[in-house]
């Protein structure tokens, strides 16, 4: 039985981490701006209210406890920011970084794991997976903080050779009830109509919620030695068409008109009517439609390595 320390325990992520943990038989401190109540009376858990720059309140909670593994999950979007990322958020997570990871690491932790985003990686020009060690090119806000916030832990980790720990660079999440991230990618940025371009058959990468809960509890538990530590790609096995989207909103949730459109021509004079938007770096769930088409996919053949990933669209909750 370890004692797991989640940071943004209370955010949509952090709630079924915390859960998975607990179902597994261990004690879980859930940290957080504001008490969420999706495991409030669960034995072995215990909720501290503390601000992610709340450093005192912090310290208090490693000197109190003895903290085996911590989940990094605060200033995280989906779990306890909107979708709105600007200087404010980033300096929060600058203030995080500057301590979270030095206490844990003077704590004793065994494991950290982080979470990250499949957003710092480049664009590429191919439709070939990203792998893990793929060109970096953090544009977004989200990303910019996501990538200081691992060089952060890099460097807070120095040559450490006894602790593990796992950067999780993962993509949009979704649940069965969360379809935020989804809706985003039928959602014209311009009018804020829904829309699909032809049939719908070009793809997102997503992550369901519950691919990258089975893969923190995989990593908790079977992870046992330093050769486990480094990045992880966590998504989906398959991508998810627009098609897709549209179809589960409609059998699940309500869903308004869908314009379908159509150029005239080639999708590339489609975009260029439509171009991107400098409200991109800030909004995370900006769609550029330059890159409508790409179908990009992560390579998940490192973290399929500990377990399968199982979860999609048709298999959620």
């Amino acid at each position: 039985m370890a004692t797991v320390l989640v940071t943004g325990g209370c955010g949509l992520i952090g709630q079924h981490v915390c859960s998975g943990l607990l179902k597994k038989g261990n004690v879980v401190i859930s940290a957080d701006r504001e008490e969420g109540h999706y495991n409030t009376g669960k034995a072995r858990y215990t909720f501290v209210q503390a601000d992610p720059t709340d450093r005192d309140k912090y310290e208090e909670i490693f000197e109190k406890n003895k903290i085996d593994i911590l989940v990094h999950a605060a200033c995280t979007v989906d779990n306890d920011m909107g979708n709105i990322v600007e200087e404010k958020q980033m300096s929060d997570c600058r203030s995080c970084d500057k301590f979270i990871y030095e206490l844990a690491f003077s704590s004793g932790v065994s494991k950290i794991i982080m979470l990250s985003t499949s957003q710092v990686y480049e664009q590429p020009d191919t439709r070939e997976p990203i792998r893990e060690d793929h060109p970096l090119k953090p544009i977004t806000n989200y990303a910019v903080m996501k990538f200081a916030s691992e060089k952060a832990f890099v460097e807070a980790l120095g040559s450490k050779q006894d602790v593990i720990c796992a950067i999780i660079r993962f993509a949009p999440v979704y649940t069965h009830d969360f379809v935020d991230n989804l809706v985003a990618k039928i959602t014209d940025p311009k009018s804020g109509g829904y829309f699909v371009y032809g049939k719908g058959q070009y793809g997102f990468q997503f992550c369901c919620v519950h691919n990258l809960v089975d893969f923190i509890l995989c990593f908790v538990k079977n992870a046992d030695s330093h050769k486990y530590s480094g990045v992880y790609n966590v998504g989906d096995k398959l991508l998810i068409t627009a098609l897709d989207i549209i179809n589960f909103m409609r059998l699940h949730h309500r869903l308004g008109t869908v314009v379908q459109k159509n150029s005239g021509g080639t999708i590339s004079k489609f975009i260029q009517k439509i171009g991107g938007s400098k409200e991109e770096k800030t909004n995370y769930r900006y769609l550029n439609l330059a890159r409508l088409m790409s179908n990009t996919m992560l390579d998940n053949t490192k973290a399929a390595k500990l377990l399968s990933l199982r979860w999609d669209l048709y298999k959620t909750k």
